[in-house]
């Protein structure tokens, strides 16, 4: 299968299974958490066919797929015998690296809320569109068909604690089944039940903004109960307090009874604690995020979805986004409603607005072929292709969806738009803005800024930012030295609007540089390029600029454009061992050079006859500086896309 093929490519570029530390997947991306990210062929990857580019975000390495992640990652999971089940270190557990606290709370709740989000989508759907059919008379809310869905819908939100307690116990190095344990004893029937209509014992705090009823008492001790049911940070604190109680347990019960003793324990000290203490406490401090993010909201809510509207795409490639998971979380628990969520979620619509334009307007049937699939995956919601395979490249294009987003912002404001689900995005969020009374203001202000997302991404794209005359015609285009009976159709991916073009420097015929024997160039450690089997052994300057590099073997070659565009040209494979014989330099290091002068020349017939082979790489040893380099083997260029 095509999935095999491409799961070992990228193994094979990551390090082998031996440099994984976890593996999960979102509805895009595959995650890994790497022990050695130097170890890993970036450019590699992103040069894979079904790959769409690779982020570097939260401590995750993350190689962007698209719709058939899942695909990808079982066919991962069965080339690799990896087992996320048994990862061979957990990701508590201390490394090397250094994050900062950003990047440290991202990969935390990313880490998190990951595994949960395609069982969060369809349980978000699913309760939506129940709300919605009650909505218009379809059915009562004591109908069979209602309590039916309505139990598939909410089950999971009811109990996310349950959910949460396995996801952050993988998290945190606990035994998941504990964690799993642990969210079950916040919901356990018992104590809902005696939190609603339990008999008051006392009152404590009275008459401040924590006075809480005492119904229960553990111990003779006061137990504050809180309604953990749909809670998100409760669970999380209590499972990583957990997880310290495991570890040092771990440490001071003997092996022989480890097994028994170390769980029992756990537990034991573990739930009493988060129902005396860390429940109350946190339960506390979520409810004055909440209140503290609503008030500022608050202050300017047109303000705050025109700016959260705008950054949403921003935040979505650099993984920030995650940022604002537990903030929604915690204010649909605690308030009901969450207002945030609901000025961000119109990115999908934006995206889908401004590359419908970009299908009708190009003249490229390359990105048609590319665009389509994109946009139809951005109505429904999922937008990394879109992004990074169309709007982003085009900068001009990705800066029109945030425009589009910071309309449709704006429109939330104003009508005060709250979502009342957490589930999918796109076209299919709909229902989740239906509140309690129905559809009211807020709901059709949804509707509006949708629509607004939509109309004007594709309206600022077609008429403003999309030029396709413009859209992968090269500049700064070098004169080159292409055999007469080449055809001259450029490959070159549509996008940058200033492309720096690097002729061939020798005659020949080109070849990937996948296909040499040398593992640095053929898996591209040293950059992107192509390589030349050449004719005459001659190597001319392919632009104006100097000589960086002239190794005193003369057998490579290394220059810098006016532009700082920096080349390597390699003679062969291990010809370094003819230590200059075949070889002669017509320029020294230093050197300025021209375009078209001859700066080497070597002689073929007698290198061969020394048992060498000739394959010349020609590589930009700088490739990560810019957004792509692309080898085009008709026009014999390599396209620097800056």
């Amino acid at each position: 299968m095509a999935y095999d093929t491409l799961a070992q490519d990228i193994l094979d570029n990551i390090g082998g299974k031996s440099n994984i530390k976890n593996l999960t997947h979102c509805v895009t991306r595959l995650r890994f958490v790497l022990k050695d990210e130097s170890k890993a062929n970036t450019e590699v990857i992103k040069d894979m066919d079904g790959v769409i580019t690779v982020v570097k975000s939260g401590g995750q390495y993350q190689v962007v797929i698209g719709n058939a992640v899942t695909d990808v990652y079982n066919a991962f999971l069965k080339v690799s015998g990896f087992n996320p089940e048994n990862s061979e270190t957990t990701e508590h557990e201390e490394t090397n690296e250094k994050k900062s606290i950003l990047n440290t709370f991202i990969d935390l709740v990313s880490g998190i809320f990951t595994p949960i989000l395609p069982a969060m989508m369809a349980a978000g759907m699913i309760k939506g569109f129940n709300a919605l059919f009650f909505a218009l008379g379809f059915y009562t809310k004591t109908s069979g068909t209602y309590i039916i869905l309505q139990s598939a819908g909410d089950a999971l939100f009811y109990f996310l604690p349950v959910f949460l307690g396995y996801t952050s116990a993988k998290k945190f190095g606990l035994k998941p089944f504990i964690g799993m344990l642990m969210g079950a004893a916040l919901v356990y029937p018992d104590i809902v039940a005696a939190t609603v209509s339990g008999k008051t014992l006392m009152t404590l705090f009275a008459g401040s903004a924590f006075q809480s009823a005492i119904h229960i008492k553990f111990l003779g001790i006061p137990v504050i109960l809180m309604q953990y049911k749909s809670s998100v940070i409760p669970i999380i604190a209590a499972t990583y307090l957990a997880s310290k109680v495991e570890k040092i347990l771990t440490k001071v019960i003997p092996k022989i009874v480890a097994t028994a003793l170390v769980p029992f324990l756990t537990v034991l000290i573990s739930v009493p604690l988060t129902f005396l203490i860390v429940g109350p406490i946190i339960t506390w401090a979520g409810d004055l995020v909440g209140k503290g993010i609503l008030a500022i909201y608050h202050l300017s809510p047109v303000i705050t979805g025109m700016v959260l509207g705008a950054l949403w795409p921003v935040l979505i490639i650099f993984g920030l986004h995650w940022g604002v998971v537990p903030i929604t979380m915690n204010n649909l628990a605690v308030l009901g409603y969450d207002p945030l969520w609901a000025n961000a979620i119109y990115t999908p619509l934006a995206t889908a607005g401004v590359v419908l334009a970009i299908i009708i307007k190009t003249k490229s049937n390359k990105l048609r072929e590319t665009a389509t699939p994109a946009f139809i995956s951005a109505i429904f919601g999922i937008t990394e292709p879109a992004i990074y395979g169309v709007t982003l490249p085009r900068k001009k294009v990705f800066a029109g969806g945030m425009i589009a987003g910071g309309c449709a912002g704006l429109i939330s404001g104003i009508f005060r738009t709250k979502m009342y689900i957490m589930g999918a995005t796109g076209i299919f969020s709909i229902p989740s803005f239906i509140g309690p009374k129905g559809m009211d203001s807020s709901f059709y202000g949804y509707l509006i800024a949708m629509v607004v997302a939509f109309v004007v991404g594709f309206i600022v794209t077609f008429f403003f930012m999309y030029k396709p005359v413009t859209d992968g015609k090269k500049v700064n285009k070098q004169s080159n030295f292409n055999d007469d009976n080449l055809e001259k159709e450029s490959v070159l991916p549509v996008g940058a609007q200033n492309i720096f073009d690097i002729s061939s420097p020798l005659k020949g015929n080109l070849k990937k540089l996948s296909d040499l024997q040398d593992e640095v160039f053929s898996k591209g450690l040293l950059g992107k390029g192509f390589a030349v089997t050449p004719k005459d052994g001659k190597i001319y300057a392919p632009f104006d600029g100097t000589v960086d590099v002239l190794f005193p073997t003369k057998h490579a070659i290394g220059l810098e454009s006016n532009t700082g565009v920096k080349l390597m040209i390699h003679v062969g494979m291990d010809t370094v061992n003819l230590k200059g014989k075949y070889f002669t330099a017509h320029v020294k290091q230093g050197d300025s050079v021209k375009q078209g002068e001859l700066l080497l020349d070597f002689d073929v017939p007698k290198i061969k006859e020394a048992g060498y082979v000739v394959d010349t790489p020609v590589i930009v040893t700088d490739t990560n500086k810019y957004l792509d380099v692309v080898p085009d083997f008709k026009q014999r260029e390599l396209h620097v896309i800056i």
